[in-house]
């Protein structure tokens, strides 16, 4: 199989229908051999149920669904050792980005990178109104010099819902994933590096949904994860 979709969704009955159903028909129209993987992290609404349904209808949906509540992280890590994928793509359950920027994506793959990540810090990109209210532009960037100092040097926007990996690559690291909520973007870049892959960092158009479960507090979360991180890297833990 070419490509897995990993879709992770916490409460997203508003959501994962307008989501899924753009990427199936993308990637059929373009003859793309395929899987859907939509891991619902805990769902308390109809989530689940909606996805029920899909699958009756799109014979490439698979439902991965777990009672507790443990983390975007988590279930993204969950689709991605899952996944049977050469290439394994995880996008957010609102589709901030549409699955069309997998065509620049690709190419990079073929030059040697393993890892091609969305940004919305690098020339190029687009971020439709009220996507990135001024104090998520501020914490994001204030956040973001800290990430750079403390794991991932060079690395722009850790935080776009839209990464493309190798199966290699996925296989060698989601299974080391320490963190299970919002920091392990940055966990994943930083286990990249330590693993020697090349990562890409590609402008992406971005329309973030008004419903977002992030808050200023996953924010701070992500500073604090991103310390355990740097704990990690020095004392061997992912050796």
């Amino acid at each position: 199989m070419f490509l897995s979709v990993i879709i992770p969704a916490y409460n997203e009955e508003k959501n994962i229908e307008k989501t899924i159903r753009p990427i199936f028909c993308y990637l059929k129209d373009k003859n793309i051999d395929h899987e859907i993987l939509v891991v619902t992290d805990g769902s308390k609404d109809k989530t689940n149920d909606i996805v029920r349904l899909l699958k009756t209808e799109l014979s490439t949906l698979q439902l991965l669904d777990y009672e507790i509540n443990r983390g975007k992280g988590y279930a993204v890590k969950q689709g991605m050792t899952k996944a049977s994928g050469d290439l394994r793509l995880f996008t957010d359950a609102d589709n901030s980005t549409s699955m069309d920027h997998l065509e620049k994506f690709i190419p990079y793959i073929s030059e040697g990178y393993s890892v091609v990540i969305g940004s919305i810090a690098i020339s190029g990109h687009k971020v439709a109104a009220g996507s990135e209210p001024a104090w998520r532009r501020l914490f994001g960037k204030m956040g973001n010099l800290f990430i750079q100092i403390m794991a991932v040097p060079g690395i722009n926007d850790t935080q776009r819902g839209f990464k493309l990996f190798t199966a290699e690559a996925a296989e060698k690291i989601f299974p080391k994933l320490t963190i299970e909520r919002w920091g392990f973007d940055v966990e994943v870049l930083a286990l990249a590096r330590k693993f020697g892959y090349k990562i890409k960092e590609v402008p992406v158009d971005w329309k973030n949904a008004a419903e977002s479960h992030v808050g200023l507090k996953a924010y701070f979360q992500v500073l604090m994860e991103t310390v355990k991180i740097r704990w990690n890297l020095m004392t061997g833990k992912y050796d």
